[in-house]
């Protein structure tokens, strides 16, 4: 597919309204079915959302290395990528149907970014746990982006800038990590870490400032973003949802706070 029918195949997508973008602090495995203050706000969230046509999910769990890779599967399977959860969360499946050639035709958008299509992968608990709260009817096709670890922050946010055209075609952009997000720190029933508090505050002070260039240059904040992400999968696609915003939309935050001591839940969404 030429990257001239690559356009001409989402201007024939279903007419609808500039679809939002959203970033999500997933968070735990275990909000995809427990009953708290978090996945009631996905489903408010995913009640209040004008219908998409299709849904394009930036998974933090799903890494590459070299690539940037697009899922073209007609049927996502339902990733249970985690271990030492309770069975009903492994029962858990999210069967929404795959976009096939809406996927092929996003990877034609980010050529220069030596994307590819993929049948590999599926739905990863970081986009499943997430859309199960707040599309539970799982009858809107989602498709995934890979997250090329080899990149600079500031090269995701450059490549993710070319997805914005999605946003004008009925495709809701999720984008599902979390703004602090320190596994071994984590600690059941824990107080907010001041540093956690700090970073979490420090990225939110720069959203609402639209200083979406100081977010993309974050790999050189130092020790204060090291002790946010040791690993940095988590922050990456929150340079997703920032790069398709512009000053058109409103921005508003939703589950603001810290869960187990060391992982920002606060979630934003542009529209």
């Amino acid at each position: 597919m030429t990257a001239t029918t690559a356009r001409a195949f989402t201007c024939q997508l279903r007419p609808s309204d500039r679809m939002p973008a959203l970033f999500v602090g997933h968070g735990s495995p275990m909000n995809a079915i427990l009953d708290n203050s978090y996945s009631r706000q996905w489903a408010e969230i995913g009640d209040a959302l004008p219908a998409p046509s299709a849904i394009l999910c930036i998974s933090a769990h799903w890494m590459t290395r070299g690539t940037t890779l697009v899922q073209v599967s007609q049927k996502p399977e339902t990733i249970h990528d985690f271990g030492g959860f309770p069975r009903q969360l492994f029962e858990q499946q999210y069967p929404a149907p795959g976009a096939p050639e809406l996927a092929r035709a996003t990877a034609e958008l980010l050529a220069k970014h030596h994307a590819e299509a993929s049948e590999e992968w599926g739905l990863d608990h970081g986009a499943w746990s997430v859309l199960i709260r707040m599309f539970p009817k799982a009858d809107i096709p989602v498709y995934q982006l890979s997250l090329d670890l080899s990149l600079r922050t500031s090269d995701h946010f450059e490549l993710a800038r070319d997805l914005k055209s999605l946003r004008e075609q009925g495709v809701l952009i999720v984008a599902s990590g979390n703004m602090v997000h320190n596994l071994p720190a984590m600690q059941s029933g824990a107080e907010p870490f001041d540093w956690a508090v700090e970073f979490d505050a420090l990225m939110a002070d720069a959203i609402t400032g639209r200083r979406f260039g100081e977010i993309a240059g974050a790999d050189g904040l130092g020790s204060l973003m090291k002790t946010a992400h040791p690993t940095i999968e988590h922050f990456l696609p929150l340079l997703y949802t920032l790069a398709v915003a512009d000053d058109a939309d409103e921005l508003n935050y939703f589950n603001e706070g810290i869960d187990l001591g060391s992982v920002s839940m606060r979630s934003c969404v542009f529209a």
